[in-house]
């Protein structure tokens, strides 16, 4: 069963680079201590400050392997402390999803 961790963060808006630079900052961090990172999204058009990031995990105790890692990893140290630093995350939630098979990654079919 995979099962996907969910975050949803609220953003300072005006600090929108400052989270880009931090999301660019995970994708290597990530699956160097073992999340399947599925990606970052910044609000893009409508709301402007919530942003998601989604990592895929094979079981929850996968999950908490990878946060063990995460904790001892040198660079994810300075990304957290980066955020914390700027400020420009004001609250963040994590909720864990199961995909519904038959509905992940269904390609567009063309209507012609």
């Amino acid at each position: 069963m995979t099962i996907t961790c969910f975050i949803r963060y609220e953003i300072d808006p005006f600090k929108l680079e400052s989270f880009k630079e931090y999301a660019t900052n995970w994708g290597r961090i990530i699956p160097r201590c073992g999340g399947n990172l599925v990606g970052y999204f910044l609000p893009h058009e409508g709301t402007n400050n919530i942003a998601w990031g989604l990592i895929a995990f094979d079981s929850l105790a996968s999950y908490e392997t990878y946060r063990a890692r995460l904790k001892a990893d040198p660079e994810a140290r300075e990304n957290f402390a980066l955020a914390q630093t700027q400020r420009f995350i004001l609250r963040e939630e994590r909720t864990f999803v199961q995909g519904v098979e038959g509905t992940l990654h269904v390609p567009a079919r063309d209507q012609r």
